[in-house]
């Protein structure tokens, strides 16, 4: 996914009704696993030939549950993050560890966290009520990149495979409109700061 990030930059910023300097970059778990390490300066010097850096990344509970070789060496764009406190699909924890080790490098590094907020806040036709996402995968694993381009569980000290037993099923998923508005907000905030459309 982080190739077809930067692959996509490459043609965007060929087009000539699109301006570089005014692409930013929003995923959605998964997606926004693939934003959030999209950052990483090692990423961009293995596969973003074109050297278009997003003016911003914006990362809607993405986990990060791995540590990645250099994945505290990162743009100097901002970073968002927006997670829901309750969320057991893609828990927060991981990712409240790695936004403390990125303060120590990132210039603008920011996340946001909501109360009584569940994984796929902003999708609006789920429901209000946390509803189980039957045999749904989620990862309680800690993993570690180790070597380079090997990623093991540290509990096992074994590589990774989905039949590990901190992989677990049947996570929650539920609509916030408040979180949702929040985020819509905060993302408008700095889309006029870093496009400067103000």
């Amino acid at each position: 996914m982080i190739l077809d990030l930067y692959r996509s930059l490459a043609a965007l910023a060929a087009h000539p009704w699109i301006d570089p300097s005014r692409i930013a970059v929003m995923g959605f778990s998964r997606g926004g696993q693939a934003t959030l390490y999209g950052t990483l300066k090692r990423f961009h010097k293995l596969w973003n030939p074109s050297g278009i850096d997003p003016a911003a990344y914006i990362a809607l509970y993405p986990p990060c549950i791995t540590t990645y070789i250099g994945d505290t060496e990162v743009t100097d764009h901002p970073i968002r993050i927006f997670h829901g406190i309750l969320d057991d699909y893609v828990e927060i924890a991981p990712c409240r560890a790695y936004v403390e080790r990125l303060k120590q490098t990132a210039k603008h590094i920011q996340m946001t966290e909501y109360p009584d907020t569940w994984h796929a806040f902003d999708y609006p036709w789920l429901q209000s009520t946390p509803t189980v996402v039957g045999n749904a995968q989620t990862t309680h694993c800690v993993l570690k990149e180790e070597p380079m381009g090997t990623i093991i569980n540290t509990e096992t000290h074994n590589p990774f495979t989905y039949a590990d037993q901190c992989v677990g099923r049947n996570p929650h998923v539920a609509y916030s409109a408040n979180a949702t508005r929040a985020t819509e907000e905060a993302v408008k905030v700095l889309l006029q700061s870093v496009f400067k459309l103000n």
